[in-house]
């Protein structure tokens, strides 16, 4: 066989080589009648409701684990420490600076109290916490278990009605999911929402949370400090009625002379730690009340508020996708609730409740 004949059989299967390779056919699209679309468009809107109520449990189960864990940690670390001996000398200090300086200001002590105190228990009993779990990071699960959960429904939904996902996921991307606009990249579309992981990488999910976070004020999530108030004013006014005769027998100490000045300095510390460990079945029960009436009514805020609470990215996403398909009732959050209440462990030797009348 000459060179010739070889080229030309080289050509040849050149050839049937790229007629095999060819460029992959894309699936017709499928004809859709209108009725099946407003079916499809049912499914969705069922889906919706179904994929709400299950982030719903998610959340509210989340949400009280969160609970259960702060009152573990202000029974363990925040009630004994805000009651020991030695934590209430140096709450009187501070009180005596604050009163000093205070220059004439009203309640001033109590008030710059209550600002250390709830600097404490953000360090003592809800930073160690939200290390564990958080109302945040229970806000943004429970959205992204909706977009998960809506996500599975959609090829079932297409496989049901014969209809290529494709052609489906393109219906997706007309309704409407996330609306803050504009610029439109604060606008998102259902198809995005479910399509995009993680979903944290949204822009416009970004700037449905930084709004929550936005009105739901600058304090955040479970603040404390109206609770901190009562704590520290009964705290503050003790202690200042303690300055008085404890510059009185400061002085005495120091008329008696140093030996006896000494013995008399020990006394009168002894009699103001039985005063403070007679005072402190009292202090730890204005604590636990004071601060249970306040955190139960920031929880219950938290799990049923529908623009500041832990639903609130769902319940917006949700109300998007369910107005543009035709139910205009709005989804609904925390319905049925009971007002909760600040339960310590058994072995507390004294509990108060939140008084039930209490706003």
């Amino acid at each position: 066989m000459n060179l010739r004949a070889l080229a030309v059989a080289a050509l040849f299967l050149l050839a049937g080589c790229a007629t095999t390779a060819r460029a992959p056919v894309s699936a017709p699209a499928v004809a859709v009648s209108p009725a099946t679309w407003q079916q499809i468009d049912r499914e969705i809107l069922s889906a919706s409701q179904q994929a709400t109520e299950q982030a719903k449990l998610f959340a509210r189960g989340s949400m009280e684990h969160w609970r259960t864990r702060v009152y573990q940690q202000t029974e363990e670390n925040f009630i004994p420490w805000f009651s020991s001996y030695w934590t209430q000398e140096w709450l009187s200090m501070k009180v005596s600076w604050y009163t000093i300086s205070a220059g004439g200001e009203q309640d001033a002590s109590a008030k710059r109290l209550a600002a250390y105190l709830l600097e404490q228990y953000q360090e003592r009993v809800l930073a160690p916490v939200a290390v564990e779990i958080d109302p945040d990071a229970i806000l943004g699960q429970s959205t992204a278990f909706y977009a998960q959960q809506m996500a599975q429904q959609m090829p079932l939904i297409a496989q049901r009605h014969g209809v290529p996902v494709a052609q489906l996921n393109g219906r997706l991307q007309k309704i409407p999911a996330i609306a803050l606009g504009p610029p439109p990249a604060r606008d998102a579309s259902l198809y995005q929402v479910i399509s995009t992981e993680p979903l944290n990488t949204l822009p416009a999910y970004a700037a449905l949370i930084d709004k929550i976070h936005t009105d739901g004020g600058a304090k955040g999530i479970a603040s404390t400090d109206a609770g901190m108030a009562p704590v520290a004013r009964r705290a503050s006014q003790r202690m200042e009625a303690e300055m008085a005769p404890r510059g009185a027998a400061g002085a005495v100490a120091a008329a008696a002379g140093k030996l006896a000045g000494a013995l008399i300095s020990v006394g009168v510390a002894g009699i103001r730690a039985i005063i403070q460990a007679n005072d402190r079945p009292d202090s730890e029960a204005l604590i636990r009340s004071s601060l249970g009436n306040t955190f139960d009514k920031a929880w219950l805020k938290l799990v049923q508020n529908p623009t500041t609470g832990v639903m609130a990215g769902t319940l917006h996403i949700a109300g998007q996708v369910e107005g543009s398909l035709g139910d205009r009732q709005e989804p609904s959050v925390g319905q049925g609730l009971q007002r909760v209440e600040w339960r310590p462990p058994e072995s507390t030797s004294q509990q108060i409740q939140p008084d039930p009348q209490g706003e």
